[in-house]
């Protein structure tokens, strides 16, 4: 009977122990996630360095979209924050470019295929092998096969208004995460675009889906809580996106004119991860020790129960 129940005990361990290191791997994807949409945000200032001068060899392709040099060598630009391109929000409008929707062009492609896109073996314009390095590429592909999100759902295209959010919900999420670096009415952070100064509760209005993106996974280059990872849904991130749009608008905001026409890049010091490298790897252990820990505590108490389970079997004879 002993050997049965030790038996038993030592075999719930090793599951557990499967268990947690599958959970631990499948944990490791999150990272990937956030920094692959950090990099489709501005990935040389994800990475810490300068952008390629002149224009990406592509944006000669298009004559809508009037922007240049290191704006050209965004992902974000080029597909926009829906990641739906010409069939989506930039279908029309300063930023329209024509260039295609990766919900559909991903939908397809495994993140082999994707990597390869980005090393030019599609189109040697479209080629970053000589500014992101293959892990990078990893986690865009990661990104663009697990991380992108159907925000049609969440934003009515006509009106930018958000589509069934939850406010006090979005208020509660906002207060305690948000409101210590953007103030309780937004105001806070005075953000500079298309030579205007705006708010939160302005750049909510006009540009839905980059707050959304940039809520869900920070703002490449700088320090910021991140939606994701504090393992908010996307209804949650509608639900900030929906109360951040009742917040007061700077009297010099530009007008709403549609989801590509007045949006411009948030300023820097908006937050995200940083671009230290040391503060990456510190990030890194952190979150390693962190997954360990975790597994370590779970297998504790495993152990714990088994403990007294014995302990009673025993006092039971």
């Amino acid at each position: 009977m002993k050997r049965f129940v030790f038996a038993a005990f030592f075999a719930l361990v090793l599951v557990v122990l499967g268990t947690s290191f599958v959970s631990a791997g499948g944990m490791q994807q999150t990272p990937n996630v956030v920094t692959g949409a950090q990099l489709y945000d501005k990935w040389y200032a994800a990475l810490g360095v300068q952008a390629p001068e002149g224009n990406m060899p592509i944006w000669s392709r298009q004559s809508t979209n009037s922007r240049s040099g290191a704006e050209t060598w965004r992902c974000a630009e080029c597909h926009g924050w829906d990641y739906r391109g010409v069939d989506g929000a930039y279908a029309a409008g300063s930023h329209k470019t024509g260039f295609p929707s990766l919900m559909i062009v991903t939908a397809n492609l495994s993140q082999e295929e994707i990597v390869a896109h980005l090393q030019g073996a599609n189109d040697a314009q479209h080629d970053f092998s000589a500014y992101l390095d293959e892990p990078s590429m990893q986690k865009l592909a990661v990104f663009l096969k697990e991380g992108l999100v159907d925000d049609s759902q969440y934003i009515d295209s006509a009106s930018l208004n958000v589509i069934g959010g939850d406010v006090e919900h979005g208020k509660s999420l906002f207060d305690a995460t948000c409101a210590k670096c953007h103030g309780a009415d937004g105001a806070k952070i005075v953000f500079r675009g298309e030579g205007v100064d705006e708010y939160l509760g302005d750049v909510a209005q006009r540009d839905p889906y980059r707050f959304l993106h940039r809520t869900r996974f920070g703002v490449a280059g700088t320090e910021m809580p991140v939606g994701f990872s504090l393992g908010w849904t996307p209804a949650d991130g509608r639900d900030v996106l929906a109360y951040a749009q009742s917040l007061p608008e700077a009297q010099t905001s530009a007008e709403v004119t549609g989801a590509g026409q007045g949006s411009a890049p948030a300023p820097q010091d908006l937050g995200g991860p940083s671009d230290n490298w040391v503060s990456g790897v510190f990030t890194g252990i952190l979150a390693a020790l962190g997954t360990i820990g975790t597994a370590i505590l779970f297998l504790f108490f495993i152990v714990m129960i088994g403990v007294a389970v014995v302990f009673v079997l025993r006092r039971s004879k």
